[in-house]
């Protein structure tokens, strides 16, 4: 016997328990997770950070949407989501091109002298700073607290999370959409794909064509803080080249190769030789030497073939959303394109630009013309 719902939710990230939060108060919802606890994979591993410039322009239109809500999180915390924190950007001389590409359009970066970032971060090596920006207004994001947050006000409003759920099967009959897991039947309407590495395997698996969503690990490795330094107020500084960053966390440093190796979906690990080579990276732009790695860990970054994030209706099947693809930008997009679930599953209008709209569309033409 199926439970019954008026919408279906594959995954339990931020991605699906916030759209089904935005959904639950108009609708009867159920969001299936297959590990044991909800944000197991990429949302538990995030850098955790919100840095409005991050992503090309239709995710800055998101990061924008975005901010109201994790600066005021009416329903899900009583205080902002955000903390200060600050990005610095580095530049060698063969990082110039990427570094002034990312500055161009961008808002709110101030360039700063080598002498300048130095006394923001203090280890930086001089003779490598060919340039310097800053983002003042890029925030820590207390993850857990948005992610916990959503699960309780999707609760409150009668909604239903069931872990240890894994999907084995999905068919389609009479308008419905029904799901088998180890943990019972579902059924519904209205199915929504917010599975991470896995929405290509799950839309595979309902009938639909694949995307070509792009599962890449991301790494991280946590070192101590350098001798002599207090780093808590230092910002989170990183290699304009894409080759590593750097975050102060707890009093310690965490270290990212900023890695995008392609991977099949799993609970994916860090690779030894990858965190070596990154902190190798690192030491190259700093004077002070990595004496340990204290932890090292890994997550998945999901991204469709123009790296702009899924979400819609399939144009092909009734009832079928694409919730997807959101890259390293699921925590901060998740306010907007959560609220912009909800508005499209129950037929209200976005108050998004509708070019920003066509950009997400599972029909639009980067992903059609994937598929030939």
């Amino acid at each position: 016997m199926s439970t019954f719902s008026d919408i279906l939710v594959i995954g339990g990230g931020i991605a699906g328990i916030s759209a089904a939060a935005r959904l639950a108060p108009d609708a009867k919802v159920t969001v299936l997770e297959a590990e044991p606890m909800i944000g197991h994979h990429s949302s538990g591993r995030s850098a955790a950070i919100f840095i409005r410039n991050y992503g090309n322009a239709t995710l800055r239109a998101l990061n924008v949407a975005s901010a109201p809500f994790l600066t005021e999180p009416e329903g899900v915390s009583d205080a902002s989501l955000l903390s200060p924190r600050g990005e610095l950007l580095l530049a060698t001389d063969e990082d110039l091109p990427k570094f002034d590409a990312y500055l161009d359009g961008s808002d709110g970066l101030e360039r700063l002298s080598p002498a300048q970032a130095l006394e923001l971060v203090p280890i930086l090596r001089p003779d490598a700073i060919a340039a310097a920006a800053i983002e003042w207004d890029a925030q820590d994001i207390d993850v857990d607290r948005m992610l916990q947050g959503f699960a309780r006000m999707l609760r409150g409003c009668g909604g239903s999370i069931v872990n240890a759920a894994p999907v084995q099967s999905i068919t389609r009959r009479d308008g419905l959409w029904t799901v088998m897991t180890p943990a019972g039947e579902f059924s519904a309407p209205v199915l929504i794909n917010a599975a991470g590495g896995w929405a290509d395997a799950v839309a595979h698996m309902a009938g639909l064509r694949m995307l070509g969503l792009t599962p890449l690990r991301r790494s991280a490795a946590l070192i101590p803080a350098p001798d002599g330094h207090d780093i808590n107020r230092w910002p989170l500084f990183a290699n304009a080249g894409d080759q590593w960053y750097a975050k102060p966390e707890a009093g310690k440093l965490m270290i990212s190769p900023a890695d995008e190796d392609p991977v099949e979906p799993h609970d994916v690990w860090a690779d030894d030789m990858v965190i070596a080579e990154g902190l190798h990276r690192y030491v190259q732009a700093v004077t002070a030497p990595v004496t340990r790695v204290e932890h090292s860990w890994a997550g998945m970054r999901t991204f469709a073939p123009d790296r702009t994030p899924v979400v819609g209706f399939a144009p092909e099947t009734e009832g079928f959303f694409w919730l997807a693809g959101q890259g390293g930008y699921g925590m901060q997009t998740a306010p907007a394109l959560s609220q912009l679930a909800a508005d499209l599953c129950l037929g209200r209008p976005s108050p998004l630009d509708p070019t920003v709209l066509e950009a997400l569309s599972p029909g639009r033409a980067a992903m059609n013309s994937q598929q030939g």
